[in-house]
């Protein structure tokens, strides 16, 4: 508290009656504060209020006029972690940068250490609180000077409580947004709840009260902002008809809190059942993916011989049952169907207790002893080489399509604008469910005996000659960015 209350105000800035400087780094007896424009570092003072950021650059023998960077303004503006290091390499993430449209290119600011990035973390949260602060009073449309003043007064009594604990654990400071209102809030389940129960009780506040923030900073001996005498007597007003309604409001307030609360830990509870599967390789993700896939194989080894036809009954039911679908334009209500039937197995499941009869999912990463290190190199090999593969498959379709589409190909593009002119008619005209049967019926036959006696792989060599004959765009690589 002392130390903040000694600090200097910026210079050239005159603060506002309600402004308090809330931190301050960048003096002689402090941490250094580099701010970064393009390929040149300014170190200076940096501070911190309720409503605005400061930044000095360091003269000759004192400071230069401060930069102000308003945090109250109802603009598009925020405040993010940023890397930053020698002639603009991002090496080190030990920054922060204020983005606005006042500033083009924003205000890159590093607090060096030496090995971790705790100042930066403190600072980013300290403005970032400062920042939601006034959003919230944005939002919320405080627009009394009473109502503004004791949210300010809860913002500054969270980081005098956040200054405090950091003090008695240099060793391990704690995490910021603990001890922040809205930076809690922001990112805990339902906290938007709690900011909405918040704004409610900010309308029958009254700073008359022992317990309100504007009178504990007044016993912390904080100068008091002035406040209109009309403001203060509609307070004194209004005291006893606020009294009754408080209770109500605190309750509201405590039962949004509560299930915070529990929301949280149900959250913590997913998150740690998770933390196990984050430092697991990619191979051993994969083995985990393939265990998860599992149940659907069978399903999956049923759709494909449903379409062989290696099961012709049930292909035939299937595809009566898909033309009655469309046709008959049951397509929602077949969706329905589904989403019922997955209801009844989840309730099947409640039922048959599977949760307590499969507590875990084994997952088996030992390697088969019949594949020797040797076999599992080139294996690994051979996968890498397909997925490169698959790549520049892909590649070079998007170029020749770019090609075709700038007719780059002049005869290939006309036949694609032929044939693309045909299909728009052919959908203009033709009803959709006609459409949709009649590639069912196509797909089914070609899968099928008779379909594949009929098969003309004349046709399909044809295609994939004129595919191949396209010549894709050509493509340039080089060092530097234009």
């Amino acid at each position: 508290m002392k130390h903040l209350q000694k600090q200097a105000t910026p210079k050239g800035v005159e603060l506002a009656d309600d402004e308090y400087i809330l931190h301050a780094e960048g003096t002689a007896t402090t941490q250094r504060v580099v701010r970064h424009i393009e390929g040149t570092s300014w170190p200076g003072r940096l501070t911190l209020t309720n409503h605005a950021l400061f930044f000095e650059a360091s003269g000759v023998l004192t400071y230069d006029d401060a930069l102000k960077i308003d945090l109250s303004r109802d603009i598009e503006h925020g405040v993010k972690p940023a890397a930053t290091g020698p002639w603009g390499a991002p090496l080190f993430d030990k920054a922060i940068i204020y983005e606005s449209p006042e500033f083009q290119e924003g205000v890159l600011l590093e607090f060096p250490e030496m090995t971790s990035s705790t100042r930066r973390d403190h600072w980013l949260a300290l403005t970032k609180e400062v920042l939601l602060m006034h959003k919230f009073l944005s939002k919320f449309k405080a627009g009394s000077p009473i109502q503004a003043w004791e949210m300010h007064a809860r913002t500054i009594l969270s980081i005098i409580r956040l200054h405090a604990a950091r003090e008695m654990l240099r060793i391990c400071p704690p995490d910021p947004t603990k001890f922040l209102i809205f930076a809690l809030y922001n990112e805990l389940p339902k906290g938007d709840y709690v900011l909405e129960q918040l704004a409610e009780s900010l309308n029958k506040v009254n700073i008359a009260q022992p317990c309100s923030a504007h009178s504990i900073l007044r016993k912390m001996n904080f100068s008091e902002p002035t406040i209109s005498e009309i403001e203060e007597k509609g307070v004194n007003e209004k005291t006893e008809t606020i009294a009754g309604s408080e209770n109500d409001d605190k309750t509201s307030l405590e039962t949004a809190i509560n299930q915070t609360r529990k929301e949280e830990r149900e959250v913590v509870n997913a998150k740690e059942a998770i933390e196990g599967l984050k430092d697991e390789g990619i191979s051993e993700n994969a083995l985990i993916l393939m265990e998860l896939l599992k149940p659907l194989k069978s399903g999956f080894v049923w759709f494909w011989k449903t379409l062989s036809w290696e099961r012709p009954g049930t292909t035939l039911v299937v595809i009566a049952i898909v033309t009655v679908i469309v046709y008959m334009e049951w397509v929602g209500k077949a969706i329905s169907a589904g989403m019922l039937v997955l209801v009844a197995k989840m309730i099947q499941a409640r039922q048959e207790k599977l949760k307590d009869k499969q507590k875990e999912i084994t997952v088996c990463t030992a390697f088969e002893p019949t594949a020797s290190t040797r076999e599992n190199i080139v294996s690994a090999q051979y996968m890498y080489m397909t997925i490169c593969q698959i790549i520049h498959q892909a590649n070079v379709t998007i170029l020749k399509l770019h090609s075709v589409l700038v007719s780059r190909a002049p005869k290939h593009a006309n036949v694609m604008m032929v044939g693309i002119t045909g299909l728009a008619i052919l959908f203009a005209v033709t009803p959709l469910k006609y459409l949709i049967i009649s590639v069912v019926f196509h797909w089914m036959i070609m899968r099928s005996k008779l379909g594949k006696y009929m098969k003309n792989n004349q046709n399909e060599r044809r295609v994939k000659e004129w595919w191949d004959s396209i010549p894709p765009t050509p493509l340039r690589i080089v060092d530097q960015c234009l």
